[in-house]
């Protein structure tokens, strides 16, 4: 009896470590999955970068001298949905760029995940389309985690502030993306149109429609 007693007692105490290792082990295990960055909330002062074109330069907002601002837009070649708003971004660029806000494109998925999105291709891409503005490539991937980018495409409206790029508005270009003649809601003019007139942005976040970042796991 006092045998059993003792091999009782051992097998309750196995039980308990057992599931107590199984529990932390459960609670630790997301924690070390965790890489992603937050991002920037409207308010924050974006840093600049430096990346390369497709004409081959290095680029970077500081080189905007006279503009009032930017419109960064991380997309790519592959994306249904990207494509979907290509000429609407060229249109962006086309009537804002004037107006002190340019068009900043950054492609930030890894090529050797989505071949489509390699730098040749994006070259073959931007002529076809005839894209007004730059076309950038996130070598490394480490310009589009600071921006907290999770979708192609994805806006980030800057406005310049005492010499810092200050987040203005985060989201999606408007709310159709399958038809441009069927937009309601223009949330990225509507925040330009407001920063344009020093009047507050009243939209300053929506959820970005798009495919996700292709990143090599």
């Amino acid at each position: 009896m006092k045998n059993f007693k003792i091999l009782m007692t051992a097998a309750i105490v196995g039980l308990s470590l057992l599931s107590f290792t199984a529990k932390n082990y459960k609670n630790e295990e997301p924690k070390s999955k965790t890489t992603s960055t937050k991002g920037y909330e409207v308010g924050d002062a974006a840093a600049d970068f430096k990346l390369k074109n497709i004409d081959g330069k290095m680029v970077s907002l500081s080189d905007y001298k006279k503009a009032k601002g930017f419109i960064v837009i991380f997309t790519c070649n592959h994306c249904p949905y990207a494509k979907k708003y290509e000429d609407r971004i060229i249109a962006l660029d086309k009537k804002y760029k004037n107006l002190g806000y340019p068009v900043i494109a950054i492609n930030p998925n890894d090529p050797n995940v989505q071949p489509q999105d390699g730098f040749k291709e994006m070259i073959t891409r931007a002529k076809e389309k005839g894209f007004t503005f730059p076309y950038l490539v996130d070598e490394g991937q480490k310009v589009y985690p600071q921006y907290g980018a999770t979708k192609t495409p994805h806006v980030f409206i800057l406005q310049k502030e005492g010499g810092k790029n200050i987040v203005k508005y985060i989201g999606a270009i408007d709310n159709n993306y399958e038809d441009p003649n069927d937009v309601s809601e223009y949330y990225a003019e509507d925040a330009l149109n407001a920063l344009l007139k020093n009047e507050p942005v009243k939209m300053t976040k929506t959820v970005a429609i798009g495919c996700t970042i292709k990143v090599k796991k």
